[in-house]
């Protein structure tokens, strides 16, 4: 990877055409019509995305935004965070992780967090090589 850049991602990027693919990865229910729904939805929420570009072609997206709330006062929080399973274990998570930390303390946020389902065991070794702890459990309940 010789041209590795970080581009930001905006609802109207033709970038998206590249991008979703990789977004996929992640969640393979995403349709493009499904991801522009989200997309105008979001905006207002502050969700925003970001890129990782070799040349062309997308290696990594990721998803992120800023919350205010009691327990952090203000924190990023990143929705998705995905690297393209070819270009694994290259440095591209942790260029776009980096990327949003720079970003969330620019924001002057607290805390950078996310959620990582209990079955991604790469990925979690990937975050607490990150120097990110585990602080909680995430419950849900389907509606």
């Amino acid at each position: 990877m010789n041209d590795l850049r970080i581009v930001d991602l905006p609802a109207d990027s033709d970038l998206w055409g590249v991008a979703l693919p990789v977004l996929q990865e992640l969640r393979p229910h995403l349709s493009r019509s499904v991801l522009d729904d989200i997309l105008i939805e979001a905006a207002p929420q502050g969700l925003a995305f970001i890129g990782a570009f070799d040349g062309d072609t997308c290696v990594g997206v990721a998803g992120w935004r800023v919350i205010a709330n009691t327990s952090a006062v203000r924190k990023a929080y990143v929705d998705d965070l995905v690297t393209a399973a070819s270009t694994r274990s290259r440095g591209v998570g942790a260029l776009l992780l980096d990327d949003i930390e720079q970003r969330a303390r620019q924001a002057q946020c607290h805390v950078l967090d996310l959620d990582s389902g209990v079955q991604r065991f790469d990925a979690h070794r990937f975050y607490l090589r990150e120097r990110m702890s585990i602080q909680a459990h995430h419950f849900v309940k389907a509606l």
